[in-house]
């Protein structure tokens, strides 16, 4: 943009990439946001809200390289310090659990908050998303990987999102897979990079230096692991002679799926072993929830133990998260009809203030009628009034 699209007439734009929620759908959004939360509550799970700026130290010690170019920085005015914008609520999380919490058994939190991006993530991305997420620290087994995508399809279904299908990885298969091979960082992270884009001459290139065919075969393996369950079949043949830290993490991922079967059978998964989405984040198994005919995740999450190292507290932890706003626009969600207004006359008469009262309390919508007003009471929304017959009473706007 330039200087010329802000004249008098456009100065209400908006950057680009920054969105709001205007009625109803803001009322629908507020009251889904109460519900997924309730629901998080009753699941076991602590809300906590972070601030929404701290120090750049603090708020991306441990994060990815990718968090750090989505955040937004200033100076701090009193200290001189650089502060950032939160890019992820997911470390601030993290940096409660192993620095304010400190507690020793698992504990389990959620929030739910506006994070800022310097840029979309993808075409049609908001650059300020509603955040919401689950996390929980101090156990490493399936059974929490379990119970966190359990929660993040709960969210969905709160959301009245249809029934996805489940992505499933584990970044420790080819972190594992890279170091037996001995790659050096920068190959490493493009073979990655091949990976993601399933660049199957691009990846035997960059393994051309790998002296060991055995294990030269295992990482080309992984672009050709995707599909189905079945995919589970022919993994321990086409990764066989691996180490122990590459069949732990099958083994994981194998218990995972079947736990899933049974608790979630209506759900589709999906197996990509060359599917690393957060792997400069995570650490062990990655999920990413698609809806049909959509390229992009509706909510996704992972394995990322260790998290609390950098505050003195290394952790096992696992997570989801999603764009509160996304889901309100993916899914069927609809404000439940509410009763339509009451049109209340302006006064100071005790006995009507007492009455409008009372009848907010009882959860109608009552309008106070303003004087000099222009339309009818239905511009207001009202389809009934209050009217002073021997003690005041509704009625419908035609009596």
């Amino acid at each position: 943009m330039t200087d010329r699209d802000f004249s008098s007439d456009n100065r209400w734009l908006l950057p680009e990439g920054v969105d709001e929620v205007l009625p109803p759908r803001a009322a629908a959004l507020e009251q889904l946001r109460r519900r997924i939360l309730d629901t998080y509550y009753c699941w076991g799970y602590d809300l906590v809200v972070p601030p929404f700026i701290e120090f750049v130290d603090s708020l991306l010690t441990g994060t990815a390289h990718d968090l750090d170019l989505q955040t937004f920085r200033l100076t701090d005015q009193l200290s001189g310090r650089m502060m950032g914008v939160r890019a992820d609520m997911t470390p601030q999380a993290a940096r409660i659990d192993a620095s304010k919490l400190r507690r020793d058994e698992v504990v389990r939190l959620c929030y739910l908050g506006t994070v800022l991006h310097t840029r979309p993530e993808g075409p049609g991305h908001s650059r300020n998303p509603l955040q919401v997420g689950a996390e929980i620290y101090g156990h490493a087994g399936i059974e929490s990987d379990v119970e966190i995508i359990g929660l993040m399809l709960e969210t969905l279904r709160m959301a009245e999102v249809p029934t996805p299908h489940l992505d499933l990885g584990h970044v420790g298969i080819y972190r594992a897979l890279a170091g037996e091979a001995g790659l050096d960082a920068e190959t490493e992270n493009s073979l990655f990079e091949a990976l993601q884009r399933k660049s199957v001459d691009e990846i035997r290139f960059l393994l051309e230096g790998v002296p060991d065919q055995a294990r030269r075969d295992r990482l080309f393996a992984l672009v050709e692991l995707n599909g189905g369950v079945e995919v589970l079949d022919h993994v321990g043949e086409r990764l066989a002679g691996a180490g122990d830290a590459v069949q732990a993490a099958l083994k994981h991922l194998r218990g995972l799926a079947e736990a899933l079967a049974r608790r979630e059978p209506a759900v589709t998964l999906h197996f990509d072993l060359a599917e690393l989405s957060g792997y400069r984040f995570h650490n062990g198994v990655v999920f990413a929830a698609f809806l049909p005919g959509h390229g992009k995740a509706v909510a996704r999450g992972g394995r990322y133990d260790g998290i609390g190292q950098a505050f003195g507290r290394a952790r096992p932890a696992t997570g989801f998260s999603a764009d509160l706003k996304i889901l309100l626009r993916m899914g069927d969600y609809r404000m439940p009809e509410a009763p339509v207004a009451i049109l209340a006359p302006w006064s100071d008469n005790p006995e009507l203030l007492a009455e409008i009262r009372r009848l907010r309390a009882l959860g109608e919508r009552v309008v106070v009628d303003l004087p000099g007003r222009r339309h009818g009471p239905e511009a207001l929304g009202c389809n009934r009034r209050l009217v002073d017959d021997h003690g005041w009473q509704v009625v419908d706007l035609d009596e």
